[in-house]
């Protein structure tokens, strides 16, 4: 008998198979590589891609600082800050004894998979596993309207020159508690949006509904990619950013 197919899937995928994306595998996930229309210019423009698919976790409580960094991860007590990996992704400081791990959607998600299994009830030491895969939505949000976009559905200021790079807000996201971290491409402005999974439909279709008004759309992983958006860390933005 042939084992059931168990990819991570998008909570939209709904609503990306109406635009008519094409979803294909990437890594261990199913993800929207393509949607009609969405090119490397709408994301420099204004665009959305569903990374929902993709390997992300979490981990909390008085250990888990010293825990991430005991294996290797680069990062500091910086609540509301967030820290390139050498891998592409990113280690989310939400509180002192909170992070939250996002894989490089040019990776394959070793990192988290790997800190993921490497955890056990018999050896907390203070950690706990606070997985996010199946609890939060997460797009990318990116383009130079991006921070305009915003200002519609989201009570931050997340302009470039009030909400620096690295920076992360945990606020009110269309009537939603939503989890917001810039993080830009290049000279393109750019934002990683988490939101509850079980309103991803809601805050896809709000996200859509925003954009419209500068004329942006969702594209797809493969536009995303070659617009920049899956490089490995720079030395300089690696411990300290």
């Amino acid at each position: 008998m042939l084992a059931p197919d168990i990819r991570p899937r998008s909570f939209v995928s709904r609503r990306l198979a109406a635009l008519g994306a094409r979803i294909g595998r990437h890594g261990d996930a199913e993800a929207a590589l393509e949607v009609p229309g969405g090119t490397r210019e709408t994301l420099a423009r204004l665009g959305v891609v569903d990374l929902s698919p993709l390997p992300r976790t979490g981990f909390k409580g008085r250990g888990t600082m010293a825990a991430m960094q005991a294996a290797g991860l680069a990062v500091e007590a910086q609540p509301n800050r967030a820290f390139r990996q050498t891998d592409g992704g990113l280690c989310a400081v939400l509180a002192p004894g909170e992070i939250l791990l996002l894989s490089g959607p040019g990776g394959d998600g070793a990192t988290v998979r790997q800190l993921e299994a490497g955890w056990s009830l018999d050896q907390v030491n203070g950690t706990y596993l606070v997985p996010r895969a199946s609890t939060h939505c997460w797009f990318r949000v990116t383009g130079t309207f991006a921070p305009a976009m915003f200002a519609k559905i989201c009570g931050v200021d997340l302009r470039p020159e009030k909400f620096a790079e690295l920076s992360i807000a945990q606020t009110s996201v269309f009537r939603l508690t939503g989890i917001v971290l810039r993080e830009d491409i290049g000279a393109v402005p750019a934002y990683h949006l988490l939101a509850d999974s079980a309103s991803a439909e809601y805050a896809w279709d709000c996200l859509i509904d925003a954009m419209a008004e500068f004329g942006g759309c969702p594209a797809g992983l493969s536009a995303l990619l070659e617009l920049g958006g899956g490089r490995e860390a720079a030395p300089q933005d690696r411990l300290g950013g």
